[in-house]
């Protein structure tokens, strides 16, 4: 399941990583248009050079955009707007902006950093515009320090922006604690509806869909696969004579021996009750009949036991290639087929025949 986790992990991640950058396309298209018009209200309330500023600022910010649109590099896009508030929001605490509300617009950032961020680095980034605002509020006179704010400002302000920062920390946090629960149990869900609870291997629905896929890429590549159909021979006499909860210990002790056998690029999935399906991609007729032989050989030397009883367990099965049939409906036909020979031959064998090292204890079940 691990496997399984991480690559929905990664899917949720991208999907996210590509909302945000919609957002800050859209939060740079909205930048610019604010920047324009407080500029251009700058330049007639006669504060040129004000209006100079923040019109230099619509350039860094289109040339971000373009940037991203020609590399498509998400990380450079965020890193790029959050540098580009950053400076924006140090011009406007140490001009003061027009009649010194140029520190107002920092209660834009808290909630924008910790979306775009982290929350350890949207912390320590707003940490340190802290310092800065701190720097600027106690030293007006340091040179680009234009302005100087009153004590009341300064503590109604720093008051204000550090409720904002722990309202927004906490609500992100929340919102992520919130978020990583969903992507966990849509996982669990997800796991749920393709494995099979009492083996654990994949179940019928998962290896219906996982032929289909290796059909695809069959047509698309040429590269041939066989499936195997297993049936766990007489187990309704191991039912009815040592019970069900035996039944069950030897599907999960076979499901265990079998998934130790077969190939890591091998899927094995429970099909119905004591028959078992295996996929084998990139495997020929040939290769295919060799290891369900020695599975079936693997299985007969092994001694089942369950509360100290030994319970008599021999596989059956059919082995079929792609490159004998049409269709994945043909191939199941096929296989099921070559199943159903085997049991007829006398079970604890392979079909198509196939020697085996023990072939002189074949059909004894």
């Amino acid at each position: 399941m691990t496997d399984q986790t991480s690559s929905g992990q990664r899917a949720v991640g991208e999907r996210e990583d590509a909302q945000v950058s919609r957002l800050i396309t859209w939060l740079s298209v909205m930048a610019i248009a604010f920047l324009i018009g407080i500029g251009a209200k700058a330049w007639y309330a006669g504060h040129n050079t004000h209006a100079w500023v923040l019109w230099s600022f619509v350039l860094v910010v289109a040339a971000n955009m373009a940037w991203f649109a020609h590399t498509g590099d998400r990380t450079a896009q965020k890193g790029g707007l959050l540098l580009v508030v950053g400076l924006l929001f140090t011009y406007l605490i140490a001009s003061g902006g027009e009649s010194n509300t140029g520190p107002l617009w920092f209660y834009v950032f808290p909630p924008l950093l910790f979306y775009l961020t982290n929350l350890k680095t949207g912390t320590a980034v707003l940490l340190f515009c802290y310092l800065v605002a701190v720097i600027v509020f106690q030293f007006p006179g340091m040179p680009l320090v234009s302005t100087e704010y009153s004590t009341d400002f300064k503590i109604r302000f720093f008051a204000t922006l550090t409720f904002e920062s722990i309202l927004c920390f906490v609500l992100e946090a929340s919102r992520l604690k919130a978020r990583n629960e969903l992507v966990a149990l849509a996982e669990t869900h997800e796991h749920a509806a393709k494995t099979d609870e009492l083996t654990g291997l994949s179940n019928r629905r998962d290896m219906q869909n996982r032929l289909g896929a290796e059909f695809s890429r069959y047509r698309r590549s040429g590269h041939h696969f066989s499936i195997a159909l297993i049936d766990l021979d007489l187990f309704k006499a191991i039912n009815d004579r040592f019970g069900h909860d035996a039944g069950d210990a030897v599907l999960r002790e076979f499901s265990t021996l079998m998934k130790a056998i077969i190939r890591q690029t091998d899927v094995a999935a429970r099909w119905g009750g004591e028959e078992f399906l295996l996929l084998l991609p990139d495997t020929s007729l040939l290769q295919a009949l060799t290891l369900a032989e020695r599975l079936r050989s693997e299985v007969a030397s092994t001694r089942f036991q369950f509360r100290g009883a030994d319970l008599p367990v021999t596989i059956s099965a059919g082995v079929c290639s792609i490159a004998k049939a049409g269709s994945i409906d043909e191939l199941l036909k096929q296989v099921d087929v070559h199943l159903y020979n085997a049991k007829e031959a006398g079970r604890n064998r392979i079909a198509p025949r196939v020697r085996s090292r023990d072939a002189s204890t074949a059909g004894t079940a």
